[in-house]
C-alpha cells in the first residue's frame, strides 16, 4: 500500500505511521512526502551498504525544501525501539545515533522528513572507529560549475590510481562532485587526511588558476575548491544516495567515468536514479 494511501504503512513487517503525506516537500517539482518515502524504500538496496556500521546525521525540513531545517545527531525518544542505535561519546557530551540497516528505518526517517543522510569516512568495528574510504569534495567557486569539477575530478582520478586506489565520481546533489576512494592503500600507514592534503596540493600547484585548497571565500571566485578536511574523523559527508534539501530533489549519484568524461555533466533527481538498473551501483568498484 503507498503512503497516500493509509495512515500507516508496512516495510519489512514493521508498521510505521505516516502523517501529512500529501505535504509537498519540493514545491518546484511537486514532490510529496510520500514520494521521498517510496524513493528511500526504492533505493535501499543501493543506500544501505553505504550507510552500514556508520553513525548517521540527519538534516530535516518539517515544511519542505522552501522552509527552515536542522541538523540531528541524536535518535528522537520516540524513535521506535527496533531501531538500531548507537552511543558515542563527543567533547559535549553521549550522542545516541541510529544505525540504519533497514528498509523500515529508511522509510521512518523519511516520514520525519530527514531529506539528507549524513555519514563519517569510518566504519564501527567491534569498539575501533575503522577508516575505509577517502573523499575530496570538489565544491565549485563563483564562476566555476560541473565542467570544471569533471577535469580536476579526471585528473585527481589519473593520480589515485597511479597509487593504487580506484575511485568513484559523486554528483553531490546540490553544486559540485565528490569523490570516494577505498582506504587505505596496500602497504601504507599513511593517515587519509594527510594523504588527501597532499593530493589538494598537488592539484593546486599543476592547475594553479583552476584550483584552490583554501577556504577563505575571497580567494575562491573563478577556482574550485577541494576541501580535503572531510577526511576528519569527526566530519561527516551527505551519503551516496541521500536525497539533498536543495530546490530541485537532486540525489547525491554515484555516476560512471563516462558520464563525467563527457560535456554536459548535470546533477540527477530522485526520479533519475530511480530509472536506473537497481543493480547498477558505480560505488561497488570499492568493495
Amino acid at each position: 500500500m503507498s503512503p497516500a494511501a493509509a495512515d500507516s504503512i508496512t516495510v519489512e513487517g514493521r508498521s510505521i505511521r505516516i502523517t501529512h503525506v500529501d505535504r509537498v516537500l519540493y514545491p518546484e517539482d511537486q514532490v510529496r512526502k510520500a514520494d521521498v518515502i517510496s524513493y528511500y524504500v526504492q533505493v535501499s538496496a543501493r543506500l544501505l551498504p553505504h550507510l552500514r556500521q556508520r553513525p548517521v546525521t540527519r538534516i530535516r525540513w518539517p515544511g519542505g525544501v522552501e522552509g527552515e531545517s536542522f541538523y540531528e545527531r541524536n535518535l528522537p525518544s520516540h524513535a521506535p525501539a527496533w531501531i538500531n542505535r548507537v552511543v558515542l561519546d563527543h567533547s559535549d557530551g553521549p550522542v545516541t545515533y541510529p544505525l540504519i540497516d533497514s528498509q523500515a528505518t529508511l522509510a521512518w526517517l523519511a516520514q520525519q522528513n530527514a531529506l539528507e543522510l549524513h555519514v563519517p569516512q569510518w566504519r564501527l568495528h567491534d569498539s575501533d572507529r575503522e577508516i575505509d574510504r577517502l573523499v575530496l569534495d570538489l565544491d565549485p567557486g563563483p564562476g566555476t560549475g560541473l565542467n570544471e569539477c569533471a577535469e580536476v575530478a579526471v585528473w585527481l582520478r589519473d593520480k589515485l590510481a597511479a597509487d593504487g586506489l580506484p575511485s568513484v565520481p559523486v554528483t553531490s546533489g546540490s553544486k559540485g562532485l565528490h569523490l570516494y576512494s577505498r582506504w587505505p592503500p596496500k602497504d601504507t600507514s599513511t593517515d587519509s587526511r594527510e594523504y588527501a592534503k597532499k593530493l589538494a596540493a598537488a592539484a593546486v600547484a599543476a592547475m594553479p588558476k583552476l584550483v584552490t585548497a583554501t577556504m577563505a571565500k575571497q580567494l575562491r571566485r573563478g577556482k574550485l575548491l577541494i576541501d580535503w578536511s572531510q577526511n576528519n574523523p569527526a566530519k561527516t559527508t551527505v551519503t551516496p544516495y541521500s536525497l539533498r534539501g536543495r530546490t530541485h530533489p537532486w540525489v547525491a549519484a554515484p555516476r560512471e567515468w563516462r558520464d563525467v568524461e563527457q560535456p554536459g555533466l548535470a546533477q540527477l533527481t530522485m526520479t533519475d536514479v530511480l530509472a536506473q538498473p537497481a543493480d547498477a551501483d558505480p560505488m561497488t568498484l570499492l568493495d
